[in-house]
């Protein structure tokens, strides 16, 4: 029985028994460029064969033994198309080997691969689409083991061929989807070979390395992730391929149809679906980028059109690969809107990081200009230090700025801090020379209040300390510690002084509080005199309390102004009653009040007679007028008169 063109197995629930020798559908596909990487499908020209069900699953296809050529087609890039893949002919399959029983058949329920024609693989067999078995694996055959006069029968050797199942596995692991593209190694590897048989006859493949169903079973149906068919999609895409008798998959285009691949062993609606799927898989990649233009950056933009470009130069779909065309071109022209506009986003965005990096200057220059005399230089330093981290921040978050204008700005905020710096070193030298100076003033001050310290002249040392208080605060202030503890000591020499001037008060306070006793009853007696209404007998009550009270002597100081306020009162109000009396007895001040009686007696008569005129003369305002001056003088005359009596 012939081998099979394979380059692909279909994908199946349940593989075929290997006995029943029955060829499988082959897909080969032709002018896959590499720009099919986006479509996530197999390289090598060959792909998936589907049969329509999303949950469907790839068998590993077996590939070429180690006697066979290596394959000639160039191994492309992880998920791309290989580049001018030609369809497998009945010339380049190598036949299998002599169908003569073998002494050792393999067993149907452990071959869930291809028949034993598909042993030998064209220059283009690969692993499926969703397998990413190595090359070098090869499945055993559903024919009894070769013969010895079987030569061929060596490239299946044990050792060489790996289990089925193991392929399997790994294929599904590596490509769960559809899409996934497995890598391929530039020359098939073949697996371990075994040492060499002394006897001419290949050693029987061991059953132990055989899988069962059971256990191809699970990695052949595997939970499906093959993204589900539009059937609306796939009809119209379908409508724009036809498949000829022999497998062969054509696409019309504007220029006219084109071959895009080889499906055998399939019928129509298989063949054109596995292509069908490609092509929404482009459909799908153009739309997405469609959606996705005005968030991605250029770079994303001119790394997706480079890939769709690509994938659509001579793709291997089936569908209106035009149309996916004249919407990329469109696409394009809207990248180019979209360039244009990320580059005014970035320009704003690289203005907007200009003007903020120029107020966190403009700030550091401020505080590098302030009055040293009136910096707060912890605060101002740590506002530096945050508008640095803030720089930092801008730096590595914000949009890049080109280099000459970060390099001016920075050369500014550097300046600016080192300004501060420099004022502030400047500063605090001054500083402690001032405070030097000031050090060495205020210790002679302390040395001339400690010398005071012990001096009895209670009045003249008391006003001196006044004195060295007063240069104490012109003289300005040290170091905080050391002003502290200057002003201790000049503290404690004032201190001692006034202490032992307190001493001696407290004394003579002692001595003096018999004195305020008999000065307290002397002021009864003085006080008892007012108020005054005999100016000759207070006069002479008062002379003798003021003797007594200069022979009583001193009072205790803080009762010194208090005895003295009530004694001055006395002594006051019996000068002022003498005060009185004696302008009352003054005979000029009697003769000139005793005068003007005289005239006020002689201007009342004068206007007696006019008020009579007036009377007789019936004029009203002549008799108000008469009478007003009348009372007027009298009064006068009668303040007078009291004056003179007084």
């Amino acid at each position: 029985m012939p081998a099979p063109e394979l380059a692909a197995v279909p994908g199946s629930q349940d593989p075929a028994p290997a006995e029943t020798g029955t060829s499988r559908p082959t897909a080969t596909s032709t002018g896959a460029p590499g720009g099919d990487a986006p479509l996530g499908f197999t390289g090598a020209g060959t792909g998936e064969v589907s049969s329509g069900s999303p949950d469907a699953a790839a068998v590993e296809e077996p590939a070429a033994p180690a006697e066979e050529a290596p394959p000639s087609t160039q191994d492309s890039p992880v998920g791309s198309e290989p580049a001018e893949g030609a369809p497998a002919t009945r010339e380049e399959v190598p036949t299998a080997a002599p169908t003569a029983p073998a002494a050792t058949p393999a067993e149907p329920t452990a071959t869930p691969a291809e028949p034993a024609g598909s042993a030998a693989t064209t220059s283009e067999a690969a692993a499926p689409a969703e397998s990413t078995a190595p090359a070098d694996s090869a499945a055993p055959t559903d024919r009894a083991e070769p013969t010895d006069g079987a030569p061929s029968s060596e490239a299946a050797a044990p050792g060489e061929a790996a289990a089925p199942g193991e392929a399997a596995a790994a294929s599904e692991a590596a490509a769960p989807t559809d899409g996934a593209a497995p890598t391929e190694s530039p020359t098939p590897t073949p697996g371990p070979r075994p040492a060499p048989s002394p006897s001419p006859r290949p050693r029987p493949t061991p059953r132990r390395q055989v899988p069962t169903p059971a256990a191809v079973a699970p990695a052949a149906a595997a939970p499906s992730v093959v993204a589900p068919v539009d059937a609306h999609d796939a009809a119209e895409a379908a409508a724009w391929g036809r498949v000829d008798d022999d497998g062969t998959v054509y696409v019309r285009e504007a220029t006219g149809e084109r071959v895009v691949g080889q499906y055998t062993g399939a019928d129509t609606e298989e063949a054109l679906g596995f292509y069908v799927r490609r092509f929404l898989d482009i459909q799908a990649q153009l739309a997405l980028f469609e959606a996705r233009l005005a968030q991605i950056t250029p770079k994303e933009i001119d790394q997706t059109l480079a890939t769709l470009t690509e994938a659509l130069a001579e793709p291997a779909v089936v569908g209106n690969v035009d149309g996916l065309r004249e919407r990329l071109e469109k696409l394009r022209s809207a990248a180019g809107e979209r360039r244009k506009q990320a580059a005014a986003e970035r320009e704003a965005a690289r203005a907007q990081a200009v003007a903020e990096r120029t107020v966190i200057v403009e700030k550091a220059e401020q505080i590098a200009e302030q009055d040293p005399a009136r910096t707060q230089w912890k605060q101002s330093g740590q506002r530096l230090r945050d508008l640095l981290d803030e720089w930092k921040t801008a730096q590595r978050t914000g949009p890049r700025l080109d280099r000459p204008t970060e390099d001016k700005l920075w050369k500014r905020f550097s300046h600016a801090r080192t300004a501060f710096d420099r004022h502030r070193r400047q500063y605090f030298s001054e500083l402690d020379a001032t405070q030097d100076q000031v050090k060495a003033a205020k210790e002679k001050l302390i040395a001339r209040a400690e010398s005071l310290s012990t001096s009895t002249e209670w009045g003249r040392t008391a006003a001196t300390y006044r004195e060295l208080m007063d240069e104490w605060k012109a003289a300005g202030r040290a170091s905080r510690k050391d002003d502290d503890a200057l002003w201790a000591r000049f503290r404690a020499a004032q201190q001692k002084f006034f202490d032992a001037r307190s001493a001696q008060n407290a004394e003579i306070d002692a001595e003096y509080g018999e004195n305020l006793k008999a000065k307290l009853a002397l002021l009864e007696q003085a006080e008892a005199i007012l108020p005054v209404t005999d100016i000759k007998a207070a006069k002479a009550a008062l002379r003798p309390i003021q003797d007594k009270w200069d022979e009583a002597g001193k009072v205790p100081r803080a009762d010194v102004q208090r005895v003295e306020g009530r004694m001055r009162a006395v002594e006051q109000a019996v000068r002022d009653a003498e005060q009185a009396a004696w302008k009352r007895s003054n005979p000029e001040t009697k003769a000139r009040a005793e005068g003007a009686a005289a005239q006020l007696e002689s201007a009342i008569a004068q206007l007696e007679e006019d008020l009579a005129k007036a009377r007789n003369g019936g004029d009203a305002k002549q008799i108000a007028d008469a009478e007003a001056a009348l009372e007027a003088r009298r009064t006068w005359l009668d303040q007078v008169q009291r004056a003179v009596h007084e």
